[in-house]
């Protein structure tokens, strides 16, 4: 499902910085695996050349055989699109746009008929237990409400593979379990290869697989 081989990132600039070295890593299909180590480890890094949101300085990384460094950005771009969804901590909703419309946007830029569109957002809403919140708009929703909308925004394909920034991290201990609750659910429903990047060692300890980084390479691979 996801292959790193010998992955390294390094970002220039005034000062030569090395977010990751020599990574190597395998990911079964429907595997949960949670990414955890201290700041500036790489994990968020790790997690951003797994998505295609950036190219590795060196290495081979493959989603479903698929060699990202050799494909253009618009296959790129159709690898996220079709095969990736995202979950960040900060839940990037369009303010404007109700959870209706911000779950169905991506749906829109697929060019998919109004009508499946509509149902498909709706479907998705119930998945996530918002569909009595269709229409209110993102700055009327709790937190954990946001993340739902933004999870279920993130499954709006069912993608195969669903990549977690630190989705409980701006969200209070009792809502960040039900976000984790909700995470597992969906994984038993749809099966998906889950990855979750997290300073928490709870939430960690709950996948089935901890990927543990210190600078910049992997240190562990635990399993459950």
């Amino acid at each position: 499902m996801i292959s790193l081989s010998h992955v390294s990132k390094v970002f220039e600039g005034k000062r030569k910085a090395t977010a990751l070295e020599d990574v190597s890593l395998e990911i079964a299909k429907g595997q949960v695996v949670s990414i955890v180590g201290p700041s500036g480890s790489g994990k968020s890094t790790l997690l951003n050349l797994i998505g295609g949101l950036d190219r590795p300085t060196s290495g081979e990384i493959r989603i479903e055989g698929e060699n990202l460094a050799e494909l253009s950005d618009d296959d790129l771009t159709r690898v996220r699109r079709d095969k990736i969804g995202f979950v960040f901590q900060f839940f990037n909703l369009l303010p404007t746009l109700n959870c209706l419309e911000n779950v169905a946007l991506p749906l829109h830029l697929r060019k998919w008929p109004r009508k499946k569109i509509e149902a498909r957002a709706k479907e998705l809403l119930n998945l996530v237990q918002l569909d009595h919140r269709l229409e209110h708009l993102p700055d009327e929703l709790s937190g954990g409400e946001r993340q739902r909308v933004a999870i279920a925004r993130a499954l709006s394909v069912y993608p195969p593979i669903l990549l977690a920034d630190e989705p409980t991290g701006n969200l209070d201990t009792h809502t960040g379990q039900e976000i984790l609750k909700l995470i597992e659910d969906l994984h038993s429903r749809l099966g998906s290869t889950i990855l979750i990047v997290t300073h928490d060692l709870e939430v960690a300890n709950r996948c089935f697989r901890t990927v543990s980084l210190r600078d910049g390479r992997i240190v562990e691979d635990r399993r459950r």
